[in-house]
């Protein structure tokens, strides 16, 4: 599996963030242009081998998390499953890793592409060598202006208000290159240079758990002596900055523009990691998809490691995804036997805690 980070320009991360459909249509091109590259590469055709990617949307960015930063994550097979005779993927074809010169051409392609499309929707005019957003302006009574100053790294509410963000230079300044190859045109950035071989699982699941976490690591935040909540950078920059301060009225208007809008998934499957993909359950190792129809086990047959990976309880995933184990006891170390999941919160109230 390969990470593809594909960030936009300003503009259009204003435009995504506000209009989650023309995201969703403007991710399916990116998909496509990037698995056309890999199909061709390894020597096929779409007809004779299919690739498959999940995208993480991410609305933060890597260094000033607060701030809206919406970009794309993609985990995408580093090769292709080649079709046989049936119809159905036989085999894996893997590809090498992209050049530089590759990355810029594949950038172009996914500018062009995006911009006409764009134009299209009436979304993207055109002056000369000049091209910029259409529409209405920003409407002062809906969540558009936080999303336009958070996107801009400026204060949205309060005093300060149009003014830049106060930062904390605590390092002497640094001139380290970027590390890996990159692509960059007109304000898209794609880089390709993180990938995980077949056997490295614990690579691939370290990754999965950076690029899907939130967007506020509690043990770097702090406050102030004089009320302003104070935000440790995980990787200092360049020009040594390693905090960033905000007022809390602001810090609250940050954390509300981060929210996407209601039932916007920020994760999506492609090719053949789809829901509605046939080969799904040919490339998966929990073996479902469409139309396969789940395994009855009868009492006392053996599972494999696989099946039983797929068949976890919820307290298991709880454990597994947050780190909270609720089948030990915290005191003696026992093991805890679930007898009741309350959901009521009335009835949560009158039940006494393991504490009292």
């Amino acid at each position: 599996m390969r990470q593809w980070v594909l960030s936009f320009p300003y503009p259009l991360r204003f435009l995504f963030a506000s209009r989650p459909a023309i995201m969703g249509q403007v991710l399916g091109i990116v998909y496509r242009v990037i698995a056309g590259h890999l199909i061709k590469t390894a020597g096929f055709t779409r007809q004779t081998a299919r690739t498959g990617a999940v995208t993480l949307i991410q609305r933060f960015g890597n260094a000033l998390n607060l701030n809206l930063n919406l970009h794309f994550h993609m985990l995408f097979l580093d090769g292709v499953y080649v079709v046989g005779v049936n119809g159905k993927v036989e085999w894996f074809r893997w590809v090498r890793d992209p050049t530089t010169t590759e990355l810029a051409e594949l950038t172009h392609t996914i500018a062009e592409r995006v911009g006409h499309f764009l134009q299209r929707q009436g979304l993207l005019e055109r002056d000369g060598e000049q091209s910029f957003l259409a529409g209405e302006a920003m409407d002062e009574g809906t969540m558009d202006p936080l999303l336009a100053h958070s996107i801009t790294y400026r204060i949205a509410v309060g005093p300060q208000a149009g003014r830049k963000v106060f930062t904390l230079q605590t390092l002497p300044a640094s001139e380290e290159p970027f590390d890996g190859p990159v692509g960059q045109v007109a304000g898209f950035s794609l880089h390709a240079g993180v990938a995980a071989k077949a056997h490295q699982r614990q690579k691939l699941e370290r990754l999965c758990r950076y690029i899907s976490r939130p967007a506020v690591s509690e043990q770097r935040l702090s406050l102030a002596p004089n009320g302003n909540v104070r935000y440790q950078l995980k990787t200092p920059y360049r020009d040594g900055t390693t905090h960033v301060i905000f007022e809390p009225l602001d810090f609250i208007a940050r954390l509300a523009a981060l929210v996407p809008k209601p039932r916007v998934n920020l994760t999506r499957f492609h090719g053949v990691f789809a829901p509605n993909s046939r080969d799904r359950a040919s490339v998966t190792t929990a073996k479902r998809g469409k139309g396969v129809q789940p395994k009855a086990f009868e009492e006392g047959q053996e599972k494999t490691p696989m099946e039983r990976r797929a068949a976890m309880t919820w307290a298991q995933r709880l454990k597994r995804v947050f780190g909270i184990d609720i089948e030990t006891c915290s005191a003696c170390g026992g093991a805890l036997r679930i007898i009741a999941c309350i959901q009521d919160p009335a009835v949560i109230k009158k039940t006494p805690s393991s504490g009292s």
